[in-house]
């Protein structure tokens, strides 16, 4: 009998990856998508040769209702939680909203879950914005690091993590956090600084663009693939036990370093192009990011395939056919 999965946010750029790893699986694969005025947004980062194999349904984070009527249409048997409003600059122009569909919305969804399906496994999107600036005497965060998130998302975020903690040792439900540093990828949103830098760079090398236009240039992330990390999401549902774990590459870059590689492996002189822009700046800065994964390595056998050079070289490949 075939493995039931639902995922919330479906339409993400993880959600999308994620429904096309489940499906090679044999999984019957369900979603949640947000409704928007207009459909075609609402799926166009799900690939057209899985789409009709989906099982598609509306639902809100902040409508218990529509979690539940989904939860008993679909009876999973594992639950993906990545719906979100994900950006962390954007938090900080509407912290309610994001603390709502993250940090209430987990609470719904997991309120849905008891209720309807408790013995189905339960993962949670977690970020390594949780642990703000706080970082370990190497150099590096992992699940033993404090958190102090500088946003609201990283604080939404936080909340929903102990919320997962809390039901896990209170009903001995089967909920895991995956804590996922920065990953990339095609489908990611232009407005995140990677597909920013690398479409603007492309269409300045084509002759569409003439400036880049960026924010702090010195913030450091430990950057991966989304198709990396879905794969540790399923592993993390797949361990023996429900419990926390870090994703990440273990190697940082700077946004400068980004930049750099981009506009070079274009032929472009990055200093040409490229300005600062105030606005683009956090009211708090988050400087760096470097996780350590050797937890996930040794108990799922989970390893990175990208590196950050070859994310970038597939994400301008891909921008490059795009815009041609």
């Amino acid at each position: 009998m075939k493995k039931i999965a639902l995922i919330t946010g479906i339409s993400g750029q993880d959600g999308s990856y994620l429904a096309e790893f489940l499906l090679e699986k044999g999984y019957e694969v369900w979603g949640t998508l947000k409704r928007n005025s207009v459909s075609e947004n609402q799926t166009y980062r799900i690939p057209e040769h899985i789409f009709k194999r989906l099982n598609l349904e509306y639902a809100d984070m902040l409508d218990m209702s529509s979690l539940i009527r989904v939860l008993n249409l679909s009876n999973p048997d594992e639950i993906y939680n990545l719906a979100a409003q994900s950006h962390v600059r954007i938090s900080f122009d509407q912290p309610i909203y994001t603390t709502e569909t993250i940090a209430m919305g987990t609470l719904r969804l997991l309120e849905s879950m008891r209720v309807c399906c408790p013995e189905a496994r339960f993962y949670q999107a977690s970020s390594s914005e949780m642990f703000g600036n706080k970082i370990d005497d190497d150099g590096f965060q992992r699940e033993s690091t404090p958190m102090s998130p500088v946003s609201p998302y990283g604080c939404a975020k936080v909340y929903g993590y102990n919320l997962v903690r809390n039901y896990r040792n209170a009903y001995g439900m089967f909920l895991s956090n995956g804590i996922l540093f920065n990953h990339e990828s095609p489908r990611r949103g232009t407005n995140f600084v990677t597909n920013k830098v690398v479409k603007e760079a492309v269409k300045i090398k084509l002759g569409l663009s003439s400036k880049l236009t960026l924010g702090n240039m010195d913030a450091s992330r430990d950057w991966g693939h989304s198709k990396d990390y879905v794969e540790a999401m399923w592993l993390i549902l797949q361990h023996d036990k429900p419990d926390d774990f870090v994703c990440s590459t273990g190697v940082s870059h700077t946004v400068k370093d980004l930049v750099e590689y981009v506009f070079k492996k274009l032929d472009l002189k990055w200093e040409d192009y490229v300005e600062i822009d105030q606005k683009y700046y956090r009211p708090e800065e988050l400087k760096n990011l470097k996780g350590d994964y050797s937890k996930a390595k040794a108990a799922l056998d989970w390893n990175h395939k990208y590196t950050f050079e070859t994310m970038l070289d597939e994400m301008i490949e891909y921008s490059m056919d795009e815009l041609k």
